[in-house]
């Protein structure tokens, strides 16, 4: 817009002989198109001229912006210095740095106050966390798909499914699964019908619980006949069915479809694996081990829903076969039989309120024990016998509470997880529930016997917090240089084993390590 003419000297001197408070009023809260525009924001187009020009603020639009040279020229010359002045870029994060990132970056990181080694535990850690990420999304799938095959598979009943078996891949205690595919995505899945056994609970309790890696996950459900191609063991009048027969009418069930297809439950794993453990019991109680650490897990992951509590019946936890197991598993223990499989807890039940008691009588203990399965305590208590469950030890859980010292039967020694399993199992099966150890405790003191530390570490060296630092941090950097040597080798890639243990490295605090060294070393 062309400039007003020049106001008349006598306007000039009274707008010269404002107050400097008016001036300062405008610039703090009156809302006029300069106040808003030449000190808090960009100057506008047409002042973008040589530095000290004072004559390109129009002086009629605002009394307190004449040309009084004192206080036009420093605050909008000020202005226009700051605002061409280029602006210093925030240091980027550790978990933003790549090998690409500028040394122009790099070098603003390294002058703060972290220094060299906060940067590089930082990016550690971000890595780990990155692994970690895709590792369970090639385990589980990616969340985003199994959302759109939940969206796909509603409404649809037995017509939309494909029978690849007639009889079931699983029975559990509770249900039968039967392998079914579905046409998703111009391909061919295959999932998992579960048929739930007449008089057990409903199974909608599922639905609520979140998605985690040890707990079943429902995607789909329906209500229907059974076909008549699929077979129930055990039902009645399968064995009399003749194809000259009328077939009887099949009775209409609930059915729920899950992405897992489990092959075998935790009791059949165990039936069938006394030799296994017999010739090779450091990799079976090795595995012992990673069974019990997902089955910890769910749990954990169960009470921060605080909806439903797990049924920890071996019948009732399913194995589910990884989708691409490491290479090395491949070789060396999936001969043998020991390759890792993803345990799932698959039936629930509502949480109880129920307060943890802290008697110490032993006839209460004698006869609340069996009582205190219903409660939510019991998770403890069932850990425990799956111990001895899976290490073939035959012990039962009112005989294990009726000892009157703290003495629970002996597990043999066989390999280096034996007496760490042993002594888990004693926290766990304590006579007085307030000295039993949480299932947070169980799972912590799981993942040191599986990746340590080892008590050969305190051998030398007094146990600090300092050692068990510094202890993380190389296992952390060697952890990491494992992948990427894995990475270009035919290791093959990471699997659930790696996934576990990506997700202790990623968590675990030398704070932690302290406690639960003093309580398994004890």
């Amino acid at each position: 817009d062309p400039l007003p003419p020049p106001l008349p000297k006598k306007q000039l001197q009274r707008a010269e002989s404002l107050p400097e408070q008016r001036s300062s009023q405008h610039c703090r809260g009156d809302p006029t198109p300069w106040a808003g525009s030449t000190l808090h924001s960009t100057p506008p187009p047409h002042l973008w001229q040589e530095e000290g020009a004072p004559s390109s603020i129009p002086p009629h639009n605002n009394p307190s912006w004449g040309p009084k040279k004192p206080l036009t020229k420093s605050q909008s010359l000020g202005e226009v210095v700051a605002w061409r002045s280029p602006q210093k870029a925030p240091s980027p994060s550790p978990a933003e740095l790549t090998f690409g990132t500028a040394d122009g970056e790099l070098g603003q990181l390294l002058e703060s106050p972290a220094g060299v080694r906060g940067v590089v535990l930082g990016c550690q850690a971000a890595t780990l966390a990155r692994l970690s990420a895709r590792i369970q999304e090639d385990l589980m799938g990616s969340e985003e798909r199994q959302q759109l095959l939940e969206v796909e598979l509603a409404g649809k009943s037995w017509a939309a499914l494909s029978t690849l078996e007639h009889e079931p891949c699983c029975e559990s205690g509770d249900a039968w699964y039967f392998q079914v595919g579905f046409a998703f995505e111009q391909s061919q899945l295959v999932l998992a019908a579960k048929v739930p056994k007449p008089g057990c609970a409903s199974l909608g309790l599922q639905s609520s619980l979140g998605v985690h890696c040890s707990i079943q996950r429902l995607i789909g459900r329906f209500t229907n006949r059974l076909p008549q191609q699929l077979v129930l063991p055990g039902s009645p009048g399968e064995q009399s069915r003749s194809p000259s027969r009328e077939e009887p009418a099949r009775p209409v069930l609930q059915v729920f479809i899950s992405p897992e297809v489990p092959y075998q439950t935790l009791a059949g794993f165990v039936k069938g694996s006394h030799g296994l453990h017999r010739t090779s019991p450091g990799h079976y109680e090795r595995l012992a081990c990673l069974l019990l650490l997902q089955v910890c897990m769910g749990l954990e992951h169960l009470r921060v829903q605080k909806v439903g509590q797990g049924d920890l019946s071996p019948e009732n936890l399913l194995l589910v076969q990884c989708p691409c197991p490491p290479q090395s598993q491949q070789s060396k223990e999936a001969s043998l039989g020991l390759s890792l499989p993803r345990l799932l807890i698959s039936s629930f039940f509502k949480v109880k309120d129920r307060q943890r008691s802290c008697s110490t009588s032993q006839e209460q203990d004698r006869t609340e024990g069996l009582a205190a399965l219903s409660s939510p305590v019991a998770d403890e208590l069932k850990v425990g016998m799956l111990i001895y469950q899976i290490l073939h030890v035959d012990i039962s859980l009112e005989k294990a509470l009726g000892f009157r010292s703290n003495r629970v039967p002996e597990i043999p020694s066989l390999s280096i997880y034996s007496t760490g399993l042993k002594r888990l199992a004693m926290l766990l099966l304590h006579r007085d529930p307030c000295k039993r150890v949480s299932i947070e405790q169980a799972r912590s003191i799981l993942q040191v016997l599986l990746w340590g530390p080892r008590q050969e570490l305190f051998a030398r060296s007094k146990k600090t917090l300092s050692l068990l630092q510094s202890w993380v941090e190389v296992k952390r950097a060697l952890l990491l240089l494992k992948f990427a040597e894995n990475s270009v080798g035919a290791v093959g890639s990471p699997g659930l084993e790696e996934w576990l243990c990506c997700q202790y490295f990623k968590e675990v605090t030398e704070h932690t390590l302290f406690q639960v060294t003093q309580a398994l070393y004890a």
